[in-house]
């Protein structure tokens, strides 16, 4: 038993110098490779073989609407939680209680930690490897630098991920140039990014991407050195 011990003890030191090693790296590098992006390859390979949309950009080579859109959508108290938006939290538990669609209460920081340095599982464990993480970055990033690592990580499409992959696919352009209305419809598949379509939106996806618009016209001033409370509600994703 003392030697288990001595192994557990030395075990939780590597990982915790390991988590925070990857934490600290990944605040000035760009993050190219994610789980959730070795593991799509691997499904598509046989069809697709090791073909990938993703184009790094640094925050400021990204148009405000982009990051007004997502915030609007996905986690309008961005700016001034610690990583966790505990009254979103309690709603989405609230509202499962009652019953009908799951809803997720994810902030952007929690989505940003998933998706960069957790596999793409819905267990217990990877909830609180991701919590952890959250933690992590939220102590070790600023807020511009989890907004930058998030809008180049995120799945936006099949085998497509960041934003300036689809401004370049989809809209020809690049995300420095990117409208209001081009940066609500990607905000607007974020949810399921292999069923909702960019370049063929659904109906369901149009009005989507109105409502956002209409989230993005109520947010203040998005200002990462002075960061303000947000007002307006949303729906959010797991």
């Amino acid at each position: 038993m003392r030697y288990l011990g001595r192994l557990l003890v030395y075990l939780a030191i590597f990982f915790f110098t390991l988590s925070v090693s990857s934490v600290l790296i990944a605040r000035v590098i760009p993050v190219t490779v994610t789980p959730l992006k070795v593991l799509r390859l691997v499904e598509n390979f046989p069809d697709k073989g090791l073909s990938v949309q993703s184009n790094w950009v640094p925050l400021h080579r990204i148009n405000l609407s982009m990051v007004r859109a997502v915030i609007a959508t996905e986690d309008n108290n961005f700016l001034t939680h610690r990583g966790f938006d505990w009254d979103a939290i309690n709603k989405a538990l609230d509202e499962n209680r009652e019953g009908g669609r799951i809803r997720g209460g994810s902030t952007i920081s929690q989505q940003t930690a998933k998706n960069v340095f957790c596999l793409p599982s819905r267990t217990w464990t990877r909830k609180a490897v991701e919590a952890y993480y959250t933690f992590l970055i939220e102590t070790f990033w600023d807020k511009r630098r989890i907004m930058e690592v998030y809008l180049n990580v995120i799945e936006t499409g099949e085998n497509m991920y960041g934003v300036e992959a689809p401004a370049r696919q989809v809209y020809g352009k690049t995300a420095e140039h990117l409208n209001r209305h081009e940066a609500s419809m990607i905000a607007s598949v974020l949810p399921n990014p292999i069923r909702m379509k960019i370049a063929a939106p659904s109906s369901y996806v149009v009005r989507r991407a109105a409502q956002v618009r209409s989230l993005m016209s109520k947010l203040p001033p998005v200002d990462f050195n002075d960061p303000q409370p947000v007002v307006p509600a949303r729906d959010r994703r797991k």
